[in-house]
This record gives structure tokens, sequence and C-alpha cells, in this order.
């Protein structure tokens, strides 16, 4: 069952001391291969951080990222060694908020060079929406209100990258060239990716859409879409009567036609809601990890697929 967990600080406290005790026990050629060669020991949250460093540091960074493909990134737990293993990276990039466990492994780790993604964009409350009250509670770890799925903007996601290839530079100065270069190029994709969204979903028959988790928020805001949740409950519950009634009222008011699931959960919230409403499902990626069977899926492609996905259930002309 896919219950999203928080790890307590007191059990992650716990890990950091059995996580550092056990590298101390590491031998020198560990340490040796661990730190050795020219590339930066970058250490990356969950999935949209991981390609970021992966984008931007390229042949000088050597990328490992907390979240392994597959897992759902509020389910994570990290294992004595992973905890401990944070003091030896030479940067950790996190989104503080979505993953308390790993906010709060890497403030008992004592890490120096640590960049939360968080600080290098705005943040918005998406709160007020259907749903919303209920979708703030499966993230407890973040500041009231504050909707933490900024990279599900590609402009947000830009600013994001900047602020990281800024870092990079300060933290790797050597190559410092190589990471500006790098960033341009993937603002540009970015960019590409924003005018294929606003022009794909200019003319579309409705702006509403039905998601099974609340996390596009900032995509519906920067192309004038209404997302429509079903929640923060837990993905393998049946929604309300009420909820269903709601959404019914919705569907049948603003011409939806389908109702959207993520790859990590299960699709049984949509299928119920799209049975008692007589709507489709099909899949929205909130790309908060990947699955890791498709090795062609990157950012970008998810993203491409997600609009492919968007224009034809809101009907685009």
């Amino acid at each position: 069952m896919n219950v999203r967990r928080l790890i307590p600080t007191t059990a992650v406290a716990g890990a950091v001391v059995l996580g550092l005790t056990a590298l101390s026990a590491c031998s020198a050629s560990d340490a040796a291969d661990h730190k050795g060669g020219d590339k930066l020991n970058v250490v990356a949250s969950f999935y949209p951080m991981q390609f970021l460093a992966e984008q931007i540091g390229k042949n000088h960074v050597s990328v490992s990222t907390l979240t392994k493909p597959g897992v759902e990134p509020h389910d994570l737990e990290l294992s004595p060694r992973e905890v401990g293993g944070l003091s030896d990276a030479d940067y950790i990039l996190y989104l503080k908020g979505l993953q308390p466990a790993v906010d709060d492994a890497i403030k008992l780790s004592g890490a120096e060079n640590t960049v939360d993604a968080a600080k290098l964009t705005s943040l918005e409350d998406h709160g007020a929406e259907v749903g919303g009250e209920e979708h703030a509670h499966e993230h407890e770890g973040e500041e009231a209100g504050a909707d933490p799925h900024i990279w599900l903007d590609p402009v947000k996601y830009a600013e994001v990258a900047k602020g990281v290839g800024k870092s990079l530079e300060k933290t790797d100065p050597d190559h410092a060239a190589d990471y500006r270069k790098n960033t341009d190029a993937l603002v540009t994709k970015l960019a590409a990716l924003d005018t294929a969204y606003e022009n794909g979903l200019k003319n579309t028959a409705t702006k509403t859409f039905i998601t099974t988790h609340s996390a596009f928020g900032y995509l519906a805001e920067r192309y004038g879409l209404t997302q429509e949740g079903i929640a923060g409950i837990d993905p393998e519950a049946e929604p309300s009567p009420a909820r269903i009634s709601a959404l019914h009222a919705i569907a049948r008011k603003e011409k939806v036609t389908t109702v959207f699931f993520e790859t990590l959960a299960s699709d049984k919230t949509a299928k119920t809601v799209a049975r008692d409403t007589g709507l489709k499902t099909d899949v929205l990626d909130p790309l908060e990890g990947i699955t890791g069977k498709s090795e062609g899926d990157d950012y970008i492609g998810v993203m491409e697929s997600n609009l492919a996905a968007l224009q034809k259930a809101l009907g685009a002309k």
C-alpha cells in the first residue's frame, strides 16, 4: 500500500550516528575511491534535482540520488549509510519541505555545501483549490500553504537551473565556464518546452482537468488551466461520495473528459472517480520520480508526454 510516510527525527538522528560510525570503519581505499578523481561528488534528493545536477554538471560531476527509480519520494527511507554519507558529499541539491526525512538527515549530518532549490525561485500557495487543504497535509514538512512542485512549471524550473548553475560555479570554479554553458543550454531547452506548452494549450475545449495528485498548481497557473485535485488522501483510498458528487458537477459544467493518475501511485482512485462520473483515465506524471523502465525517458521527454496528454484531455484545437 502506497502510504506517504514521514521519518521521525529521532530515527534519523540514530541513523546518522550509525551511518557515521559505519563510514569511519571504511578502509582508506574506500575513502579514496569516494573522493578520488576530479569529479564533484553530488547528492540529489530526488529526480528533478538529479536531472538538474546531471544536465548542468555533465562530465564534471558524479551524481547519486537518495530516491531510487520506482520509489515514491514521500515514502523514502534512508539507510544509515546513506544518511552518514551525506557528510562526505561535495554538493547536496534538495528541495526543502518535500521530503522531511531528507531535510532532517541533511541538518543532522552537518553537511556544509547544501543548496535548497526552494530558495532559488518563489513558492506560492495553491492550497485554496478544491482538495488543496487535504493535499497540504500530505506534505507536513512544508511551510503552511507553500506548494513545492516548482519543477512542473518550466519557467520556474529554469530559474532553479540558473541558481544551481551559479552555485556549482562557486563550488567548482575551475569548471565555471562549462557550468555556465551547460546551464544556458538547459535553460534554452526549458524555454522551448514553455513555448510548446503555451502554444499547445492556448486553444482548448476546456481549461479544467482532474488529477489524483494536486501537484500541477504551478503548471495550471502558468498556462491558464484549472486543476481539480482529488486529495491529499491516500492513493489507495476511496474518495468520499460528496467529493465524487462535486467532481461530477465540475466535470459536467466544465466539459472535463479525463481523470489523471500518476505513475508511482495506484490508479484505483482515478478509476473510481472516472467510473462514477463517466470519464476516461490517463497518466499525468508529476515527475517526482522515474520508474526506471524506460531508459529514454527524462524530464523533457516526460513533460512532452504530459503536454500531449493534456492536449488530448482538454480538446486542444
